[in-house]
């Protein structure tokens, strides 16, 4: 059964959608505690072993070539991943500029102060991609690699999107940490970056599609199946950025509501990605 194809992807399915939730579950639980850094720098702290954990499964996993080896890759990245997510959403590793964009800046000038609200974290996700790369090089297992190159360029895609401009930027979920960076990115009917991005990750999706069709092994089919799940759902983000869909209510039902007066705050995307 966990060799099948479909497993895989709602297995896929199922880890965006819980891990997201658990993220933004803690990250909204450190702000309900206060305003301040010292709740959401704990959580940082006790998420150390989830990051542990992540690296001792993405080393065992590279020179698995069993069906288990596919799914630790993924279940090991997603933990990676998942902390320098959690790091950032904390307001622990973003970068040098915390203010509010004023408005009417020029674009560069806008560009350069987004650049610097999340400087850190980009270079940390750029140094992991890196990393990953030279210790998977040569594996038989490179399913970590890849599960993070598609979350990486995947993450790069909408971050442009969100910085030239889309008709919805979904706001909902995002931490007092990281109330300024809104003001960094605009609403617009759409910009040339959009359908460059639903493209290139359209071609992602057909080739793992190819891939699966191709596996020579079951170890192959499940790891191209959930790097094509992982892409589809890359692809849906994109698309919710342009289409008026609720995906907030996703994960409302294990997030408080916002406060009233919280409602009137710009928020980044709270998407898995």
């Amino acid at each position: 059964m966990l060799a099948s194809p479909w497993t895989a992807a709602l297995a896929a399915l199922f880890l965006w959608w819980f891990s997201t939730g658990a993220i933004l579950w803690v990250v909204q639980g450190a702000d309900g505690r206060g305003t301040g850094r010292d709740w959401h720098m704990w959580s940082v702290l006790f998420g150390l072993p989830v990051l542990s954990l992540g690296v001792i499964g993405l080393l065992v996993s590279l020179t698995n070539t069993d069906v288990s080896g596919a799914y630790i890759a993924f279940l090991s990245t997603l933990a990676i991943w998942g902390w320098i997510e959690l790091a950032f959403l904390s307001g622990v590793i973003t970068g040098p500029n915390r203010y509010d964009c004023p408005p009417g800046v020029p674009a560069w000038e806008r560009f350069l102060r987004a650049w610097g609200t999340i400087a850190y974290h980009e270079t940390l996700l750029t140094a992991a991609l890196i990393l990953i790369l030279l210790v998977s090089w040569g594996a038989p297992n490179m399913f970590a690699f890849w599960t993070f190159a598609v979350l990486f360029f995947a993450r790069v895609s909408a971050k442009l999107n969100l910085f030239f401009g889309v008709p919805k930027i979904n706001i909902e979920f995002l931490p007092s940490p990281l109330s300024h960076l809104p003001s960094h990115f605009r609403t617009a009917r759409m910009n040339a970056v959009f359908p460059i991005s639903v493209t290139a990750l359209s071609f992602a999706v057909a080739c793992w599609f190819e891939r699966i069709y191709a596996a020579a092994t079951p170890a192959e089919t499940v790891g191209f199946a959930l790097l094509a799940a992982l892409t589809v759902l890359a692809l849906l983000e994109h698309w919710l950025m342009v289409l008026p869909l609720p995906d907030e209510k996703l994960w409302r039902w294990m997030i408080p509501a916002p406060k009233a007066n919280d409602k009137t705050l710009l928020r980044e995307d709270a998407n898995g990605l």
